[in-house]
C-alpha cells in the first residue's frame, strides 16, 4: 500500500521557506543528498510523527485558492496562542472569504494563513473564552 513519504512545497526562496517551516513545525533539516543539492528537506525529529517537507524551487506564483494545502493543528496551545507564534515567525493572515458563516459546533475553528512564500495553510484548534 502506498503512503506519503514527503510533501513538496513550491517556493522561490528555499532557505527562507525552510527557516519558517522548521520553526513552525519544529522540524530538522535533512542532510543534502549530494554536493550542490538545491533541495531543502525538513523532517520531524527522530521518533516524532509527521511527514517530510521538501522546499522545491518554483517560478510559479503561490495560488490564491490552492488545490492542495497543509492543515495544522494548534495541539496543546490554544488556537490564538499558536496563531500569534506563527505570525511572529512570518506567517501572514489571509482574508479568506470562504469561512463558514454558521460553523458546525463539532468543527474546530480555523484560520487561513500564508507562509513567507505566499503558500496557503490552515491552522485549527480550540479557542479560549474571552479571546479575540
Amino acid at each position: 500500500m502506498a503512503m506519503i513519504e514527503q510533501l513538496s512545497l513550491g517556493v522561490s526562496d528555499a532557505e527562507r521557506a525552510a527557516r519558517f517551516w522548521a520553526a513552525a513545525l519544529r522540524y530538522r533539516r535533512r542532510a543534502p543528498r549530494f554536493d550542490g543539492d538545491e533541495w531543502v528537506v525538513l523532517e520531524p525529529p527522530p521518533g516524532a510523527p509527521g511527514v517530510a517537507i521538501a522546499m522545491d524551487l518554483s517560478e510559479s506564483p503561490a495560488q490564491e485558492f490552492p488545490r492542495l494545502h497543509l492543515d495544522l493543528d494548534a495541539g496543546e496551545r490554544s488556537l490564538d496562542e499558536e496563531l500569534d507564534r506563527l505570525l511572529a515567525l512570518g506567517a501572514q493572515p489571509v482574508n479568506w472569504r470562504h469561512y463558514p458563516t454558521d460553523p458546525h459546533p463539532t468543527e474546530p475553528p480555523y484560520v487561513v494563513l500564508a507562509d513567507p512564500e505566499g503558500n496557503r495553510f490552515c491552522l485549527s484548534g480550540r479557542r479560549q473564552p474571552s479571546t479575540r
